[in-house]
């Protein structure tokens, strides 16, 4: 029920919400817990805190009051038509999203884009300068983004600001491209607080604040003409470990994961892909990989299946459109090339699963399969680490995802080279138990040692201590 907002003292600003509103069969309308990383990260601190979160409510052209739903006070931003296309489906992920993952497709660059993310941006501030108490702790999420916390320091200077990068950001040489580069810097600038996922995004932001706007550094501190500081630190991001290590525990979980084989026919071997449907995770190149190795016999279909879960994304735009179909026909000529009568050699899911269904898969797969081409963390593979209650199963992991900083035991790929992804997934598939249990248990400690709580924790803990003692 919509509800007069109160003012907060802890506000998390993202651009979705935390809940998403779904249709019940008679007919009306109630509202869920967002089923995103983001969401179930910040959900459990939220309500530790008795939190306010900013966001979109995800529907274009209407107004929502703000409301309170599962123990959280929800403040939603309104979005037209147009500040979808422009502001979120133009600059965010059409001019940031590919120029911030390595140029891994070309961004575009459109005047009318960054005048609808500036405008989008002023109005998710004003909303957080309106809920939050004096004195409180506004943390900004990502990069939709950028520029509220200038924007929100220049109405409420009071306010402790934190903000989170949760994609990598990118090398100079890359991020010198954008037009409104010195904008976006200073919009980041407003923070007392810049975090990322690894400690070169912050040595990169701390270069080009230097280069680019001539302010003073020193380590990861840059000092404002007026005496304030920012920080630039890395802030690994993690998962709820002990929620998804209790949830592959239970006993239907188990049984599901038995019934997941048993469809699939008892291979001896399952390889499993989980991945939003984006051509930065490396889809293409995975795949074709795993073509091959059906291909040259390395791998027998009558013994082994590659199961890849792509969860749609950006279907509006029209690159994901294209990849979509670009991986049907690949999928579907292996499989009339190789496969037999109930058993394809890959098994694609182009749909969302909630997380009983995900807890169930990682704990029947054999071999995780995590290839992108640029992420900034990825949790897909924490999450199967998580699952492995028993020790057993094995990870390939690209070196360019951010995890490949934290499990190191992963068997590790350069995505780009198809032949080396083949060895690797040959390596983890042919190694004996001993071995897939050294690397995960090493794996596990690290995924249990420092889960989403510690990561949450110590960057508010941080952006407490740095705005007390600038």
């Amino acid at each position: 029920m919509p509800t007069k907002p109160i003012k907060s003292s802890f506000v998390v600003v993202a651009n979705r919400l935390a809940a998403d509103r779904m249709v019940l069969p008679d007919g009306s309308s109630d509202w869920r817990t967002s089923p995103g990383g983001l969401v179930s990260a910040l959900a459990p601190v939220m309500r530790k805190n008795q939190g306010a979160w900013v966001g979109w409510h995800g529907a274009a052209d209407e107004v929502v009051e703000p409301f309170r739903y599962d123990g959280l006070q929800l403040v939603p931003v309104p979005l037209s038509s147009d500040d979808v296309r422009d502001y979120y489906e133009g600059f965010s992920n059409g001019t940031l999203w590919p120029l911030y993952h390595d140029v891994v497709e070309f961004p575009e660059f459109h005047r009318e884009w960054w005048d609808a993310y500036v405008s989008v941006n002023r109005r998710f501030a004003d909303m957080a300068a309106q809920t939050a108490k004096r004195g409180a702790v506004v943390w900004v999420q990502d990069y939709q983004l950028q520029l509220v916390p200038k924007m929100l320091r220049e109405q409420r200077p009071d306010l402790k600001i934190g903000f989170f990068l949760h994609i990598p950001f990118p090398p100079v040489e890359l991020y010198q491209q954008l037009p409104w580069r010195k904008e976006i810097l200073a919009g980041l600038l407003g923070a007392d607080l810049v975090g990322f996922q690894l400690p070169g995004g912050a040595q990169n932001f701390v270069r080009l604040v230097r280069n680019r706007l001539g302010l003073q550094t020193q380590r990861d501190r840059i000092v404002h003409p007026d005496g304030r500081d920012t920080r630039a630190k890395a802030y690994p991001i993690s998962i709820d470990s002990r929620g998804f290590e209790t949830l592959a525990s239970e006993q239907s979980t188990r049984y599901r994961a038995e019934q997941i084989r048993t469809d699939l026919g008892e291979p001896r071997t399952i390889f499993l892909g989980v991945d939003r449907l984006d051509y930065t995770k490396g889809l293409k190149q995975r795949i074709r990989a795993f073509g091959e190795l059906f291909a040259e016999g390395q791998l027998d279909p009558q013994e082994a299946t590659f199961v890849q879960v792509a969860t749609p994304s950006r279907e509006r735009v029209e690159q994901y459109r294209t990849l979509r179909d670009e991986i049907d026909r690949l999928v579907g000529r292996i499989n009339g090339d190789i496969g037999t009568i109930g058993r394809p050699p890959i098994t694609y899911l182009h749909n969302s699963y909630p997380r009983e269904e995900m807890a169930a898969l990682y704990r029947a797969a054999d071999v995780m399969v995590v290839t992108p081409l640029r992420d900034g963390m990825n949790l897909v593979a924490k999450e199967y680490v998580a699952c492995r209650t028993d020790n057993t199963g094995a990870l390939v992991l690209s070196e360019f995802a951010g995890a490949a900083a934290e499990l190191k035991q992963a068997w590790m790929v350069n995505p780009y080279d198809i032949n080396g992804m083949k060895d690797a997934v040959l390596g983890a598939h042919r190694a004996s138990s001993a071995e897939r249990s050294r690397r995960m248990r090493a794996m596990r400690k690290q995924v249990f040692e420092h889960d989403i709580d510690r990561w949450a924790d110590r960057f508010i803990a941080d952006l407490t201590e740095i705005s007390q003692n600038p």
